[in-house]
């Protein structure tokens, strides 16, 4: 037999039969090599569903957050529109200090909507729901998988 050393200053691993079952110089056989690779390619693809999960909750947490902001924007621009609205109306009752005051109201809500908005669109354009980790591991995975078969 020889030195484990030969393996790996040749480049070649040496084969051996044993009782009509080919194994490596590990002393693993081959049907044990892909009876691991079948057991293991069950746990990489259970782990790579547990990523894809945790990257959409992530994803779907960051447009609930940016819905809610722009939820809000259109709460508080309905507002705006009715100040400006009862602005106008206490302006052709006649000339009062009271449509000034709802003017401006008006004005000051309108313009917290239309940065709630700006805020809220500027999330959404940066979120994306595509799985990006898991599609990177699940690439590294075929290569070692190919790595493994060679």
């Amino acid at each position: 037999m020889k030195d484990r050393r030969d393996i790996y200053t040749t480049g070649f691993s040496e084969s051996r039969v044993r009782d009509g079952d080919t194994t490596r110089s590990d002393g693993r056989s081959i049907k044990q090599i892909l009876q691991d690779i079948v057991n293991h390619v069950g746990d990489i693809i259970h782990s790579e569903v547990r990523l894809a999960k945790t990257e959409v909750r992530q994803d779907v947490t960051h447009f609930a957050k940016a819905g809610t902001s722009i939820g809000v924007a259109g709460v508080l621009a309905l507002y705006a529109v009715g100040f400006i609205l009862l602005s106008a109306v206490y302006a052709l009752q006649g000339v009062m200090p009271s449509w000034l005051a709802a003017l401006l109201v008006g004005v000051a809500v309108g313009i917290v909507a239309a940065i709630l908005y700006l805020t809220g669109r500027k999330k959404l354009a940066q979120a994306s729901l595509r799985p990006d980790k898991t599609i990177q591991t699940l690439e590294d995975n075929v290569t070692w998988f190919k790595s493994q078969t060679k």
